[in-house]
Order: structure tokens, then sequence, then C-alpha cells
């Protein structure tokens, strides 16, 4: 299988559960649910593909990703009960999927030909907005917008990932080098309250 094709089928799986674990702890119904997990997992790479003129969006042609969604759900209520018991459950599968998502993004738009600039700017939006449909569908303020080390983590590891093909890495191990860095760096930025400056 091909590594890309991997990571946004994991990226789509991690974040399909993220968001029905949001919507079990808001108890919205089954079909809420399913649309909360469908716009986490699909919102960001969609949104993507529309800004950089991939027609149609990869997940209209390939039923997998459907899939994958439909299974994230499935863990999501058959082990809900005992992941909603640990606090960092919905955290750590958000964070593997922004690590996922950034290096996807990144890839589909230096695959078109884009700048470099674009590709981070790129990447970030594949990671996180998403979230962002989720956390606005559930009434909640979006993490994106707080003061929270998380888009910053997609950026810095767009950047990583540009410096290591520079330097030819491999790009295999570049993309996996910048999964692990984003997943890290943002673990540790909630572990020891790194955050941005706010407005007040």
């Amino acid at each position: 299988m091909d590594i890309i094709y991997f990571f946004d089928l994991a990226g789509t799986f991690v974040f399909a559960i993220s968001g029905a674990l949001t919507a079990i702890q808001r108890k919205l119904d089954i079909f809420g649910s399913c649309v909360i997990a469908l716009v986490t997992a699909l919102g960001g790479g969609t949104l993507r593909d529309i800004l950089i003129g991939r027609q149609p969006v990869g997940w209209l042609l390939d039923n997998n990703y459907l899939l994958i969604i439909a299974a994230g759900i499935a863990v999501s209520y058959i082990f809900g009960q005992r992941v909603q018991k640990l606090r960092k459950t919905l955290f750590l599968f958000d964070t593997i999927g922004i690590g996922l998502y950034t290096i996807l993004g990144l890839e589909r738009t230096l695959g078109l030909g884009l700048s470099m600039p674009i590709a981070v700017i790129m990447g970030t939006v594949s990671a996180v907005f998403g979230g962002v449909i989720r956390d606005v569908l559930c009434n909640e303020v979006p993490l994106i917008f707080r003061k929270e080390i998380y888009a910053t983590a997609c950026i810095a590891g767009g950047i990583l990932f540009l410096i290591l093909t520079a330097l030819h890495m491999e790009r295999d191990w570049a993309m996996l080098a910048t999964v692990f860095f984003i997943i890290v760096l943002r673990t540790l930025a909630v572990k020891y309250k790194w955050h941005l400056p706010s407005t007040h």
C-alpha cells in the first residue's frame, strides 16, 4: 500500500474516532455521532481538495473512506465506555490525526506543483479544519482559536518536513519523522502548558 494512501486512511480512522467520541461525550444520538464523525474525518481534506482544485474530492472516488469511518464509529461505541474513562483518549486520537493529515495535505499540494508555503498552509488546513467543524457543531470554541499549540504544531511540522526533504532524507522517513514531531510537540505543549500569547 502506498504510504500516502495509508496515511490518508489512518488519519480518516483516528479522526472518525475523535469525532464520534466527542459526540458521545456531548450525548448526541447515533445519527448525530455519525455526522460528527464524518465531518471530523473528511472536513479538512475536503476543504483542501476544493482549494487546490482537486475535483472530485478524494473520498468521493473511494468507498474505503466510508468503511473506515464506519469502523471508527463502531470502535467508539463498542469501547466508548472504557475509553471515555481515559481522559487523554480523545486528545490522543486528535493529535495522531493532525500529524497524519498535515503530511497528507503537504504531499497532495506539492504533488500539484504548488509552492512550499502554500503546501504548509494546505497541510494545516487538512489537519485542523475537520476539528473546527466538529467543535462548531458541538457548540465548543474550536481549538485552533484557543491559546493551545495546535495549528502551530502543524505549521512547524510542515516546515520540518520541507527541511528534511531538502536535506535529501528518504521521503517515507521524513514523513514518519514529521508525524512523530507533531505528536510529540503537541503532547509536550499540553503537558507543560505551552501556549501562544492571548489578546488579553
